[in-house]
């Protein structure tokens, strides 16, 4: 029954391995989830639910890999990149590795939030623009309520 709930649903593999392995969300309005036990979950997201995977693995030597994704789910039929541990993939709005510059993303996602405006509901564009900068070693532009207020018209004109 839980299968047909959520056949549309975007899945994301989560696991937590204490200084090992950690997958976790930063953010994202999760539409459902599963406990497989206390290390691993899954968690679904509804079509065009933007959300960012945060992957961090280390070995006994320090960290071997860091990585951050913001994606967006997608709907039935709609064209999708896969991508690790997220079933069936996503729209890939950003994706960073790298440890400095996977921080530098993940002080973007603050600043949206001291501007009062939720990660996933800020303009797509934007994270594109953050992956892009931060890609090449630049600052991003800052998200500030005017942007906000323009992509939510722009949305309104152009669902």
């Amino acid at each position: 029954m839980i299968e047909r709930a959520t056949s549309g649903l975007t899945r994301v593999d989560l696991v937590f391995l204490a200084e090992r392995i950690e997958r976790w969300i930063r953010f994202g309005q999760i539409a459902a989830e599963e406990v497989h036990d206390r290390r691993r979950r899954t968690v679904m997201f509804a079509p065009g639910e933007i959300f960012a995977f945060v992957r961090w693995r280390a070995e006994s030597y320090g960290t071997v890999d860091s990585r951050i994704a913001i994606l967006r789910a997608v709907r039935p039929g709609q064209a999708f990149t896969t991508y690790p541990e997220v079933a069936p993939g996503a729209e890939i709005l950003l994706d960073i590795h790298g440890w400095s510059k996977v921080q530098a993303v993940l002080e973007a996602i603050d600043s949206v939030e001291r501007v009062g405006v939720q990660p996933h509901r800020a303009a797509p564009d934007y994270w594109r623009h953050v992956g892009a900068r931060v890609g090449v070693g630049l600052p991003a532009r800052a998200y500030d309520r005017a942007r906000h207020r323009a992509f939510k018209l722009r949305r309104s004109f152009f669902p």
